[in-house]
């Protein structure tokens, strides 16, 4: 017993990755899989496996190529701008976060997402210069959008029983996530070069249309879900899935040329079905309400009331009490 806690102190306190060594051993690894040169391969597959190691070390040794990446980033985007270490840094950190040890993806959220006290954002590229690589500038700022949408998804899955042990408002939540990813790629830029003379830039888009995937399934598992369930939800959650259905309704359409980007069409049928059904037990809730509100006075007048103006001011506020009545169906999206 004594040896294992021995061995145990030992492991917590070696320095091992957490050297002095291993902000200078990050750094380096970033540099080699971002070089400018050459400008339009991706991050080879020898350089990714250097970049997982780190999730296999200590915290520290993943919180250091966490920083190493954010420092390449703006130095990338100074200036006027280097679209091919930019967007080879965007790949390769979709890379880490879809493949990655837990350590390294925690540390990585760390660092990508906004500061709550400073502001600063890393993936604030969306005024990225353009420059002379008009095609990689334009997927830089479209991947960094994207990327900060996937930085907010829960950790979910389309297991049943998964989906089944969760409540009502989780379930919505969790739609509404994966419906924004999906309206995120919806917004790629067609690439204006072929994929044998830009690989990079295919690169990004193959890892873009593989989260569309992946947000499709997700949200194709939680319709189904949550239409087993529609009847057992309340004016307030009612009202949200509508909503988020109408957004899942909207990512449907894509430039033909550009037909991957968009939810495939089965999915936002069932989408539409969906909210035309959550639409009447909306209206049920709400009618609901109404009685009760006209049977007890008593409640009325005790009733908390807020008053919210519809969406652009032009047409007649939505009243909530404390049982969350409202007086019309929303018609904003």
């Amino acid at each position: 017993m004594g040896l294992n806690l021995l061995r145990l102190a030992a492991t917590l306190l070696s320095p091992g990755a957490a050297s002095p060594a291993s902000g200078a051993d990050a750094q380096g690894a970033v540099l080699r899989a971002t070089a400018h040169h050459p400008s339009t391969a991706p991050p080879s597959a020898h350089h990714l496996d250097a970049l997982l190691a780190f999730g296999r070390g200590s915290r520290l040794s993943a919180a250091a190529l966490a920083s190493a990446f954010t420092d390449r980033l703006r130095a990338a985007a100074s200036g006027g701008g280097d679209a091919a270490v930019a967007l080879k840094c965007l790949v390769a950190l979709r890379v880490l976060l879809a493949r990655g040890a837990f350590i390294l993806r925690d540390q990585l959220l760390v660092a990508l997402l906004r500061h709550p006290a400073s502001g600063r954002n890393p993936l604030a590229l969306a005024a990225f210069p353009l420059g002379r690589s008009f095609a990689a500038a334009s997927w830089v700022r479209f991947s960094a959008r994207l990327l900060e949408v996937l930085l907010l998804l829960p950790d979910a899955s389309c297991d049943p029983d998964h989906l089944t042990a969760l409540p009502n408002p989780r379930l919505v939540s969790e739609l509404a996530a994966f419906a924004s990813v999906a309206a995120a790629v919806r917004q790629a830029p067609p690439p204006s070069c072929a994929p044998q003379a830009h690989a990079l830039v295919w690169e990004a888009v193959r890892l873009a249309e593989e989260d569309r995937v992946t947000a499709e399934r997700n949200i194709a598992a939680r319709v189904r879900e949550m239409g087993e369930r529609l009847d057992t939800l309340g004016l307030a959650d009612a009202m949200e899935l509508v909503c988020v259905l109408k957004r899942v309704e909207e990512s449907a359409a894509s430039p033909p040329e550009w037909k991957w980007a968009g939810l495939d069409e089965a999915v936002v049928a069932d989408a539409r079905r969906l909210r035309e059904r959550a639409e009447e037990v909306l209206l049920r809730r709400t009618e609901q309400d109404r009685r009760l509100l006209r049977r007890d006075p008593a409640w009325s007048a005790s009733a908390r009331v807020a008053m919210l103006p519809a969406r652009g001011g032009d047409g007649p506020a939505v009243r909530f009490g404390s049982s969350r009545w409202s007086g019309a169906v929303p018609s904003w999206r």
